[in-house]
């Protein structure tokens, strides 16, 4: 029995991203955005993040395929967890976008249910819960 498919909490649809450029490549991004190319930085950056995704969308699709990862949004509820206890299983989940697991979801019933994690993206559960399945997180 797979657990069923819930949408999370409404939240963002993005996550938050650092990263260091140096001046010049900054320079020449700004210089862009002012002629108007891109109306910001962020703009120019996704552009040229989903450029290089589709340059290698085969491998991308081909590696998705071969490690069976979920792909897009994966939300797993109490119940969902409690289902999978139920029937005496555990999740090894493997997503490629985003992974929640409710805020009610107590730190016993994740360990008791959840053998293993691995998230390429972004992973969204309690500090709590996190902690409870630290040594299953990949």
């Amino acid at each position: 029995m797979e657990p069923a498919t819930q949408p999370p909490p409404k939240g963002p649809d993005s996550e938050k991203i650092t990263i260091n450029l140096g001046y010049v490549d900054l320079g020449h991004i700004d210089l862009l955005v002012a002629q108007s190319f891109y109306s910001n930085r962020t703009d120019f950056i996704r552009t040229a993040i989903r450029g290089l995704l589709d340059r290698h969308h085969s491998t991308l699709k081909q590696t998705v395929a071969r490690q069976q990862l979920e792909l897009g949004l994966r939300h797993y509820s109490r119940q969902d967890l409690e289902r999978v206890r139920a029937a005496g299983r555990m999740l090894n989940i493997q997503v490629l976008g985003l992974a929640t697991i409710a805020a009610d979801v107590s730190p016993e019933l994740a360990r008791e249910t959840i053998g293993s994690i691995q998230v390429l993206g972004a992973l969204h559960a309690s500090a709590a819960v996190k902690a409870a399945l630290a040594d299953r997180i990949h």
